[in-house]
């Protein structure tokens, strides 16, 4: 099978793998995730980290997306980064592209934040912004046959399989890893979740937009 071009998704995935390539050369994954990863506790107390110099908590959950744990964790997520995005920029354009990673990198953490705002842990990866890559792709590309259940339809019982899986394979990457039940508690599921619902709401109104009709030049 012969992927498209997708040049935005190319060079995202190029300058985090950059990113996490010097990071981890360099022996700072820690400290970048503290200073450059999602923590919900500094949206309710700016002065968390007060005394260093760490990105603004607004930026967080974009710069959060070139931090990774390790290379099963930054291996996984450019694999479905570059296998689903370069599928869907085929269709929705760079610019839907990046506005899917980029919204859906924001409603990851927001949903993250919900279920715990008051938490310290830092959050890295990119699989939020990625799982609202993925959510477009289920439904623009899956072919497979399934059934409605009850007064679900046959598409939303597609994403929801599609969306359990993935998050699955998070978990089974966290013990391929040797996390222990503790730290596999600490991987946010509910930032996936919230990626993959920010990647359904959005692919709608991106596809109108793609495809708008635009004004015909009448000689």
């Amino acid at each position: 099978m012969k992927l498209p071009a997708g040049r935005l998704t190319n060079g995202i995935a190029a300058i985090t793998f950059a990113a996490f390539l010097l990071l981890f050369l360099t022996g700072q994954v820690d400290n970048a995730a503290v200073i450059g990863g999602f923590i919900p506790a500094r949206l309710g107390d700016p002065a968390l980290l007060d005394g260093m110099v760490a990105v603004p908590a607004f930026l967080t959950p974009l710069s959060c997306t070139f931090i990774h744990a390790g290379w099963l964790h930054i291996g996984f997520n450019l694999l479905m980064l570059l296998f689903c995005g370069r599928q869907v920029e085929h269709v929705l354009g760079w610019g839907g592209t990046l506005a899917l990673y980029i919204v859906g990198a924001y409603g990851a953490c927001l949903a993250q934040w919900a279920i715990d705002p008051a938490s310290t842990n830092p959050m890295v990866g990119a699989s939020g912004a990625i799982s609202a890559i993925i959510a477009p792709y289920a439904l623009l590309y899956s072919q497979q046959q399934v059934r409605a259940i009850g007064p679900l339809s046959a598409n939303l019982v597609r994403v929801l399989w599609l969306a359990a899986g993935w998050i699955a394979v998070q978990l089974m990457i966290g013990l391929a890893s040797g996390a222990g039940m503790r730290e596999l508690g600490q991987i946010a599921i509910a930032a996936h979740i919230g990626g993959f619902i920010i990647g359904l709401a959005m692919t709608r109104p991106l596809l109108r937009w793609r495809f708008r009709k635009k004004p015909r030049t009448i000689h």
